[in-house]
């Protein structure tokens, strides 16, 4: 693994740098890496870094606890294409309440940035089902590097939306992970999919945030309410049908 330039050799330990070479499979029709891919290596990135450090998700299960993910923000300065290499670059950053806060950076292959992100994420009581402090957790972990960063703030709250235009999905067998609920990437692509063919290709996010705000579990039929700000700014609710809890919200910016 190659350092990082900014940060001391105490704190190397920290970061966790992984190669993706990106494959025709996690391409749309123009070559380009797909949102709800490129959030797959960060995530990816993420897990290996918390085995890494040991909070991964086998410690985890051994105290009843899972990783849950809260919120995301994702900056792409151009879309990475089919055949590229892209470097991701990940470290735990700080702990704000009950939220850990781990960002990203993504290089390209001439070692220019081409993604910033940062994450907040909950330990979740497997029993309870509610968040909770793990105590264990070293705490130098967690305060080394908080003055290296991917964006200048934690991903932010996102606004209800009351009226918009509406598509339905259903949540199937494959779109459940290990922990039985929706995996994170798939509300990427369920908003991903309100727009034309034809428009992705003249667009092509610049800005993408979600907040995950309920579990979605499989065989739940979902409203996603789209609501466009301006010609290239868009927000998203997606609500379960049934009981009309909010299960994310998010924001694409082309």
């Amino acid at each position: 693994m190659d350092k990082s330039p900014d940060v001391p050799d105490r704190a190397q330990e920290l970061i966790t740098i992984t190669d993706f070479k990106i494959t025709s499979a996690d391409t749309d029709m123009e070559a380009r890496l797909r949102p709800g891919a490129l959030f797959n290596y960060l995530a990816h990135s993420a897990y290996l870094s918390a085995d890494n450090l040991g909070f991964g998700y086998k410690h985890l299960k051994e105290h009843n606890l899972f990783w849950v993910l809260s919120r995301l923000e994702v900056r792409i300065n151009r879309p990475l294409m089919w055949n590229e290499v892209v470097e991701i670059e990940t470290w735990p950053k700080d702990i704000e309440g009950i939220l850990y806060i781990r960002d990203f950076i993504g290089r390209d292959s001439n070692g220019k940035v081409v993604v910033n992100a940062g994450s907040s994420w909950l330990a979740i009581d497997s029993e309870k089902k509610r968040p909770k402090r793990k105590e264990s957790f070293k705490s130098d972990i967690f305060d080394q590097l908080k003055d290296k960063q991917a964006l200048s703030e934690s991903p932010g709250k996102l606004p209800d939306i009351q009226e918009g235009d509406v598509s339905h999905v259903r949540s199937t067998y494959f779109d459940i992970d290990l922990n039985k609920h929706v995996t994170s990437s798939r509300y990427i692509d369920w908003m991903m999919d309100t727009f034309p063919p034809e428009f992705h290709r003249k667009n092509y996010p610049k800005r993408l945030s979600v907040n995950y705000v309920k579990e979605t579990m499989p065989e739940t039929d979902i409203e996603i309410l789209k609501k466009m700000e301006n010609q290239t700014d868009y927000y998203f609710m997606g609500r379960q049908s049934e009981s009309l809890k909010t299960s994310f919200k998010g924001r694409i910016k082309f």
